[in-house]
């Protein structure tokens, strides 16, 4: 019986996003716990953005733009 993958694939333009994400949380010295703050989420939800393995809601666009100081569309500027 052949074995299943563990994970499905990463789509790559949910990884693109998700290192703008951390470019941009990194460029103001933010930790993924601060960004997830300020912007009403929880950390880990910020942290498998990162690492592409969520896809966001408009809302949520609008929370990590506020959390980074920044317009929703510079973060969705990728």
């Amino acid at each position: 019986m052949p074995k299943r993958p563990t994970s499905a694939p990463k789509d790559p333009e949910l990884l693109a996003f998700g290192a703008h994400l951390r470019a941009l949380r990194l460029e103001r010295g933010l930790t993924q716990e601060a960004l997830a703050d300020a912007g009403g989420l929880h950390w880990t939800y910020v942290g498998q953005i990162e690492r592409g393995q969520r896809n966001l809601t408009y809302k949520n666009i609008l929370r990590l733009a506020t959390g980074l100081g920044i317009s929703p569309s510079e973060l969705v500027a990728v």
